[in-house]
């Protein structure tokens, strides 16, 4: 394998290792999903020091892409001196435990996944109770109950604590140069992001994808208001400098303020959508995403696949649980779920 210069227009999933910058390479590793074909994992090679920003799903075919390209910058696993994982996912986080095990790399990872991990460490948890409290009160308890049944793929991995936790906004010193780790909960509560402000890179994990709109609390142990905790991250984030931003799922991309921007007034829109499906006698999440378009092709939430609908189910009550918090819906609560009106 020989490195590339990173080209944003080409296929952003294909295998290799592309250089984004001086001594910053972004490595695509395969994923066993149809949606999400690939994970970016982004190499930094400072001085003596090599670190990666997240890691990985820990599975056989990633962990030889990662081999083989890490093999195209000299280096090995045994090179790694750190993961700074924007966020515990398994696709992002569970590659560095693996290889910490082996290697004794070390792992950072933002203090808001604390909740997230305290749920999985020591035992193989239920990976779906924090989806289906949200379907419960949803009004979509039978979703959750088929939900239960689904066997999860890969899911016999033993999740570890990371050896240190980000608290707050806090510099984080990779050879002569230092990033700014931000945390920016909503995708996840512990979700963090990192800005090289010198370079004016902002290494973007989940929190900012070009093409498509991130999920909301999809983890273990929800926030009260996942939604509202996303759009004051994505102002947060909209208040610094335009910057590039390097994502985990898509191709490098030029501006963080375009995208943002495009994020906001989706979720905007979004909202108006659901007050209108409430006044229509919309009463339950579960109704109000009925009524909605999902994707990009405007699909019926029924002809979306199990997991899916469930995941459309829980953001459409994390954008009525802002409109009940804005004033916009009333919320009462009833033996099968949360009920709106409009206010």
């Amino acid at each position: 394998m020989k490195i590339e210069v990173d080209d944003p227009a080409e296929d952003w999933t294909r295998p290799g290792v592309f250089e984004v910058s001086p001594d910053v390479f972004r490595i695509p590793l395969p994923l066993p999903m149809d949606g999400l074909r690939a994970v970016n994992v982004y190499a930094l090679r400072v001085a003596d020091e090599l670190v990666l920003i997240d890691s990985g799903w820990a599975l056989a075919q990633a962990r030889q892409s990662l081999k083989v390209a890490l093999g195209a910058l000299g280096c090995g696993f045994d090179d790694v001196d750190r993961f700074l994982i924007t966020h515990v996912h398994r696709d992002h986080y569970t590659m560095a435990v693996t290889l910490r095990h082996e290697f004794g790399s070390k792992i950072l990872l933002g203090r808001g996944e604390e909740a997230n991990l305290e749920h999985m460490v020591g035992h193989h948890a239920d990976p779906w109770s924090g989806l289906a409290s949200q379907l419960r009160r949803a009004g979509a308890e039978d979703l959750g109950r088929r939900l239960g049944e689904l066997d999860p793929a890969n899911d016999d991995f033993d999740w570890e604590r990371p050896d240190e936790w980000l608290d707050g906004p806090v510099s984080v010193k990779v050879g002569n140069r230092a990033l700014q780790a931000l945390p920016t909960p909503g995708h996840t509560q512990g979700h963090v992001v990192f800005l090289d402000t010198e370079r004016g890179d902002l290494f973007a994990g989940d929190h900012i994808l070009p093409h498509i709109t991130p999920s909301i609390g999809f983890e273990p142990a929800p926030a009260a208001s996942p939604l509202r905790d996303y759009l004051h991250s994505l102002q947060l984030v909209r208040a610094l400098p335009d910057q590039r931003f390097l994502p985990a799922h898509g191709p490098v991309s030029a501006s963080t303020h375009q995208r943002i921007d495009q994020l906001l007034d989706h979720h905007g829109r979004r909202l108006d959508d659901v007050v209108a499906a409430v006044a229509a006698g919309c009463d339950t999440a579960l109704n109000v995403a009925a009524r909605l378009g999902w994707t990009g092709r405007n699909r019926r939430l029924a002809d979306l696949d199990l997991l899916n609908q469930c995941l459309a189910v829980a953001e459409t009550l994390a954008h009525l649980d802002v409109l009940a918090e804005q004033g916009r819906v009333n919320a009462a609560h009833s033996a099968d779920g949360r009920r709106y009106t409009l206010a």
